[in-house]
This record gives C-alpha cells, structure tokens and sequence, in this order.
C-alpha cells in the first residue's frame, strides 16, 4: 500500500484443510457449508484439545487439591484470560462463563431488573435477535418497563437518528448488536455508547456475530455488557460469556444459587463471591471453556484484516455472479455490512430454496432467523441467508451461486 502498511496474506485452503468435517460429501458434493452465522464448524485444534482434556486431565475445577483437578482449574481459568485477551478487557475478571450468548443476556436482565421500575425504557433495535428481545419482553411483563425500538432504515443500516430521539431520561439500558445475523450491519457501538452514557444509561452489546467479524476491543467500544458465544467462534457449544464493566457487574445480584458462587453459607445467612464466580453457580462448562480457549488461541494465528478482507471478497464475488437477476432480492445492503448474504426469491419460499441447494451440497440457512420484528420490517414471512466464514472458498461462493441458479429453476 501507499503509506508503506501491508494486509497479511490470508490462504482460506489452508484454514479450510484444519476442519476435518469439510473433507465430507453431502448428496454426493463437496460440502458447501455457508451456515457459520449460525454455528461454525470446529477446527481439529478445538477438538484435540477437547479430547486431551477428557483423556488425560479432567477434574471438577476449583477447590480441589489433587493433581488433576489443579490441571484442569489451571486450563480453565487460562481459556478466561485468552478471553479477555480476546476482547481487549482489562481483566479475565471481568469475564463471566455462561453456556452462550442468550443465558449471559438473561443474566444482565435478570439482575437489571430487579432495580427497575414500571415506566422505565430500555432502547432496542429493529434489527436485534430474539436472544436480545425476548428478555427484555420479559421484564415488561414483570416490572411495567417500556421497551422503545430504534427503526432500521431500507438498506439495512440503523436510523441513528431516531435512535438518538429514543434516548431519553427515562432510559435505563440500550440493547443493540455489534453485527446483525440477518442483514449483516455493523453497528457504530461506540457512538451509541457516547449517546446512552450522556443520558446516565448503560449499554448491552450482542456480539454474538461481532465477536467472529468485528474484531472486538471492549475498551474502544465502552459498552458496559458485551456477550458472546463459543460455537459462533470455532468453538464448542454450550459455552459462551459476559464480559462487564467492573462496576456495571457489581451492581448485579447473583442470577442462581448454588455452590461456587459463595463465599459463606449458614444456616442464617449466606455470602457471596466476588465477581466473576458470583454468577457461576454449581460445576462450569469445563470442557467446553477449555475448547472454546483453544479454538481463540488458533483464530489468534491469523491475521483478522486479512480474514475480513477475505469475507469481504466472498460476498462481492457472489454479488457479481448474480448480478442482474431480477427475481431475486438481497435483504441487508449497508456500507460496511459483514459477509453475510440474505436474500428471498421470487415466486419459491425459502424453505425449498435451501432444500433444493441442499441436493448440490450447499448448506444455507432459512425461515425468520431469530429476527421476526426485522422480517416483519422488510415485509417477509422468511428469507435465505448464506453466511461466510474464513474458511469458505472463491469455489464455494461459486458452487452457491450455481445451486442458487439450479433451485430458481424449479420455479420459473
């Protein structure tokens, strides 16, 4: 480049060759796996580590004084420092386990609420999946808060604007994604950040697709919650997190009881742990931690522009491929939009659209996508979405648009 800066070359067949499931055949093609939006493939790093653990240390964590289970606290507690690495946090205590995303959003909703009053706003967008909705449905119900909703404009972006006319003195929590699953926006969080903190509120950032696409630095973004989940990021299931300011996590109660969230327990009173085992009652996801370490220890191997760029090259050659076809319509076309690629066709439902990819080994995603205040927006009852990920090939993007091209086919 001009200014003497370089973009790391990034080789997808290289990265692709490390997942041992996208060697297999589906109807007798090569896997065209474009579903990362909603689970990633594992690479064979996570599931090594995985069956190390279980096949040579693994014990309950903490608390023990044997060799194994001193083994397994220590590769525990380090997948929370490779986290916070991750994010850019200023301490793995501020770094809360939970089993995914949605559970670390419950839990910030389960302790906000307990302090909010009936007539008190929480902001959230159009465009948020129900994991950043339904909570919030949920303390209307039980304590009379007013959820307010930040429209989302044509092209997919977010109407700041009106956003910023949400915000007022009564709000107590913005809700918004850092990336949406479904339209791909990327949102400017800091900004949104500035806007709610101004007016004494705080801010939960669903980064569940930020933290694959968006390089995350929780420090820059200053939100105060910014939740995750380990299967989006080539890890396992069943685990995922909540990162926190220490403050913001301070000032919430303990979401379950049980053991390891204590400090003393009697028969008249209970004291509880510090952050972040507060909010860890009973045994942990150990494994899954331990593999969720694993698979951001890999991912920090490869240079993220570089992926970025990559994704972004996949998503520009599919448009190009399909350029001028006039039945069909891409849902989600903002600048900066991550590489994903939603779309409905004219005259066939999705559902068969993906089922008919599905006969040339292309696997997309279809229905509303957790998202049905975003699809109700756009008019649609369900949508396609081919999602993108590091290891997805130019072949790939093309093996899309030719079964994409097939399946209209059957409906013209």
């Amino acid at each position: 480049m001009a200014d003497g800066t370089t973009i790391a070359r990034f080789d997808p067949n290289a990265a692709r060759s490390q997942f041992p499931i996208l060697a297999r055949t589906v109807n007798g093609r090569p896997l065209v796996y474009l579903d990362s939006a909603a689970s990633a493939q594992k690479p064979k790093a996570v599931i090594d580590t995985m069956t190390a653990a279980m096949e040579g240390s693994y014990a309950n964590v903490h608390r023990g004084l044997h060799t194994l289970a001193n083994e397994t606290t220590e590769a525990f507690e380090a997948a929370r420092e490779t986290v916070a690495r991750f994010l850019n946090a200023e301490s793995a205590e501020q770094i809360v386990w939970t089993k995914g995303g949605t559970e670390a959003i419950n839990l910030v909703a389960a302790g906000l609420g307990q302090s909010l009053q009936a007539g008190d706003e929480i902001v959230v967008t159009q465009m948020e999946h129900h994991a950043n909705i339904v909570p919030w449905h949920m303390l209307r119900a039980a304590r009379g808060v007013v959820l307010k909703w930040a429209p989302v404009l044509d092209d997919g972006s977010l109407d700041m604007a009106a956003l910023a006319e949400l915000i007022g003195p009564r709000t107590k929590l913005v809700a918004v994604t850092h990336m949406s699953n479904v339209l791909g926006t990327v949102n400017d969080v800091r900004t949104i950040a500035d806007l709610a903190h101004a007016a004494g509120a705080l801010v939960l950032v669903d980064g569940c697709q930020g933290a694959v696409h968006c390089s995350p630095d929780v420090q820059a973004l200053n939100a105060d919650f910014y939740v995750f989940t380990g299967h989006k990021l080539f890890g396992p299931t069943g685990i995922g997190g909540l990162y926190g300011k220490p403050a913001a996590l301070e000032a919430l109660p303990p979401y379950q009881g049980g053991g390891e969230m204590i400090a003393t327990v009697t028969e008249d009173a209970v004291t509880y742990a510090g952050i972040p085992h507060r909010f860890e009652a009973g045994t942990p996801p150990i494994l899954e931690a331990i593999g969720l370490g694993a698979a951001l220890e890999w991912l920090s191997g490869f240079d993220a522009a570089a992926i970025a760029a990559h994704e972004q090259a996949l998503l520009a050659h599919v448009r190009t491929r399909l350029e001028g076809r006039d039945w069909l319509t891409e849902i989600g076309t903002a600048e900066g939009k991550g590489a994903i690629f939603t779309f409905t066709v004219e005259g066939a439902h999705a559902h068969d659209i993906a089922q008919i990819m599905d006969r040339y080994g292309v696997a997309v995603r279809a229905g509303l996508h957790c998202a049905e205040p975003l699809s109700r927006r756009f008019g649609l009852t369900s949508s396609a979405r081919a999602s993108f990920a590091l290891y997805n090939t130019t072949e790939d993007a093309d093996a899309f648009a030719d079964a994409l091209i097939k399946a209209r086919e059957f409906f013209a």
